[in-house]
């Protein structure tokens, strides 16, 4: 009985032990190898890719994968047209007699192109509530609605953008602090900060007739639809992710990115012709990005718009983007601005 118990133990360690290097060994196993690697990648590029199979391992078949969805690569090369842009893992799945191995590598891609400069004629102004701490801008049928934020003050508002009247008001409780709206199949969905909650609303009587949570994204930021299907939603990041419409559930996301750079925070958010333009946060501009892969397509300066509205110790930042089907033409607020502005966008 001695002998066993001081035996045991010792064939213990000795199984684990076993246990981690065959681990280790399996994760070893292979390597993904990129032919002639660069920092950065575009759409434009053709990757040459290769195993490299470390134990003579007989291979049944190799699935890639960039991030989770599954990539064709034909005679080793994968073609990175029509991928979304951003930092992703180029992942292979090998498998041999019933056994799966993996390998991988991380990739940065970036936009092929060079983003258009854009800048603006103001048409007309209007006046816009000085109090209002606008979060989200959305035209329904010529009536502008708008969600506003700060806790304790946060509302969700039906008004005249003609004579900035008020038509209509809904105060969110104390604990909510209100961010980005949006307007689809009759239903107000409004989003809250860092609540991870959403509000739903009866478009004709603004009642609240439920409400929703965020998935993986951080935060509720700016809303969008592209009039369709698709609901389009900022989380403060580099990310904006795409909601079923029926369920409000996070189907998946694109990362923002210029020929140079990712565009690390967004906020407001408009779906203009089948686009997205994205208040870049604290920066005074919108991004004009392709919904289907993240690239910034332009760039619309208006950092001295804040300028020509009152200036008073509550002023922040732009943050307010709607849009009423006229071609080139926006209309622009801000958080605690006391104008509304009618925008023609010209570009530079």
């Amino acid at each position: 009985m001695k002998f066993y118990n001081v035996l045991a133990p010792t064939l213990l360690v000795l199984l684990m032990g076993g246990c981690g290097n065959n681990s280790k060994d399996k994760k070893d196993a292979f390597s993904l190898e990129i032919k002639n690697p660069k920092k950065t990648y575009t759409t434009e590029d053709v990757l040459t890719v290769s195993l490299d199979n470390k134990k003579a391992i007989e291979t049944d078949s190799i699935i890639y994968f960039l991030n989770k969805d599954r990539v064709e690569v034909s005679g080793n090369t994968l073609s990175l047209s029509g991928k979304k842009l951003g930092e992703k893992t180029l992942k292979a799945l090998i498998y041999s007699d019933g056994e799966e191995f993996e390998a991988s590598k991380n990739i940065t891609i970036l936009s092929s192109i060079k983003p258009k400069l854009y800048t603006y004629k103001i048409l007309e102004t209007y006046p816009h509530d000085i109090k209002a701490y606008t979060q989200g801008l959305e035209f329904e049928n010529d009536t502008l609605y708008e969600s506003t934020g700060q806790y304790g003050e946060s509302s969700l508002r039906k008004t005249d953008y003609k004579t900035g009247e008020v038509l209509k008001m809904v105060k969110l409780a104390d604990q909510y602090f209100g961010e980005g709206l949006t307007i689809l199949n009759n239903k107000i969905y409004q989003l809250t900060w860092r609540e991870n909650t959403g509000f739903i609303y009866n478009l004709k009587t603004m009642e609240q007739t439920g409400t929703f949570v965020y998935g993986q994204s951080r935060e509720g930021w700016g809303l969008c639809h592209d009039r369709e299907n698709n609901i389009y939603k900022s989380d403060g990041t580099d990310r904006i992710w795409t909601l079923n419409s029926n369920t409000l559930a996070e189907k998946d996301y694109i990362e923002i990115f210029t020929n140079t750079s990712k565009i690390n925070s967004v906020n407001e958010l408009e779906w203009v012709e089948g686009k997205i333009y994205a208040n870049v946060y604290q920066q005074g501009s919108i991004a004009i990005i392709d919904p289907s892969n993240g690239a910034v397509e332009g760039v619309i300066d208006l950092t001295d718009l804040k300028d020509k509205v009152t200036q008073h110790p509550k002023l922040d930042v732009l943050n307010g983007i709607a849009y009423n089907g006229e071609p080139n033409i926006l209309y622009i607020t801000g958080k605690n601005w006391d104008k509304l502005f009618k925008i023609e966008i010209i570009q530079k």
